[in-house]
Parts: structure tokens; C-alpha cells; sequence
């Protein structure tokens, strides 16, 4: 497959999303790489690489890339959690990243297909995502997509070292 750096044209009817394996692991790097940089992490491929190759290894999680001109142009990881109280798997979709070159074609679009039908094809009784508070274009993908922001509970994070 192609790099990611490749910058033709196409359009989203020629927009094709699967199942990474583990032959995409270069291409999967690129992207994560480029999504924790536009988290604001500095670039690091190698701790990328190791990072994914892990979950590959281990099947922590399901990656799924974006293909435009042969060149991937997005990607979403999703991890299985389970809840509880409905007895139920439950997905969360971790992180989804579409290039510049992706943007406006439809590919993040098509990535929630992918996640979204990958989790009712084993279950699950909902996916769930977190989005931050200034990301207002996200935030309308998601809604027109027919995805609610969640009025009952708030999300609290403990990390170490901090003191109570």
C-alpha cells in the first residue's frame, strides 16, 4: 500500500474502509502517529509502531483504515469493554483520525460505518466516544450521525502520583 503522504485526488465513492492486519502496521503508524501529533504529543513512529504492533499482538483492539487512491487516509481504533449492568459489550472508539488530504470526502463518515457495524455485528449494545469540549465539528458528525451526548454521567480520571 501507499503512504500516507500522497496527495490525490479522489472521491468518496472511491473511499474503500477495512479491517487493518497486520501487513498494514506501517501505514496504521503513520496515521496513529499523525493523530497523537494533532493531540498535541511530539512525533515518535517508533513508539507508534511498538504501540499498535502490541494491540495487533495481544488483540486489544480493532483498527480500521481508510483507503483513497490506494493511499490510507484515515483511521479509527476501537477497544472491547463490557458493561455490566447490561450484560452486554460495549466498544469505544478511541481514536479516529482523517487526513488532510481525507477531509470533507466523507472518511470519517465511512470509518463509523466500519466501527459502528463491526459492533453490532458482535453485540454490542453501544460504541461510545469521548470528544473534546472545542472540537465543534466533531461534535456535529457525530449528532447529524445520530450519536447522543450523554446528560446522565460525568467522566472522572485518577492518575498516579497525584495525591488525594
Amino acid at each position: 500500500m501507499a503512504g500516507t503522504g500522497d496527495s490525490r485526488s479522489f472521491s468518496a465513492s472511491e473511499v474503500i474502509v477495512r479491517q487493518a492486519v497486520l501487513s498494514d502496521l506501517d501505514a496504521a503508524a503513520e496515521l496513529f502517529d499523525q493523530y497523537r501529533r494533532f493531540q498535541g504529543q511530539a512525533a515518535d513512529r517508533a513508539a507508534a509502531t511498538a504501540f499498535l504492533r502490541e494491540r495487533f499482538d495481544h488483540g486489544e483492539s480493532t483498527v480500521f483504515l481508510a483507503i483513497g487512491s490506494g493511499t490510507a487516509v484515515g483511521f479509527a481504533q476501537v477497544y472491547p469493554i463490557f458493561s455490566s449492568v447490561s450484560l452486554a459489550r460495549v466498544f469505544v472508539l478511541n481514536d479516529l483520525f482523517v487526513t488532510q488530504a481525507g477531509r470533507r470526502k466523507g472518511v470519517a463518515s465511512r470509518l463509523l460505518d466500519a466501527v459502528e457495524n463491526h459492533a453490532w455485528s458482535l453485540g454490542a449494545s453501544r460504541v461510545s466516544l469521548n470528544v473534546a469540549r472545542s472540537n465543534e465539528q466533531g461534535q456535529a458528525l457525530y449528532e447529524a450521525r445520530g450519536w447522543t451526548r450523554d446528560e446522565q454521567f460525568h467522566m472522572y480520571h485518577r492518575y498516579p502520583g497525584r495525591s488525594a
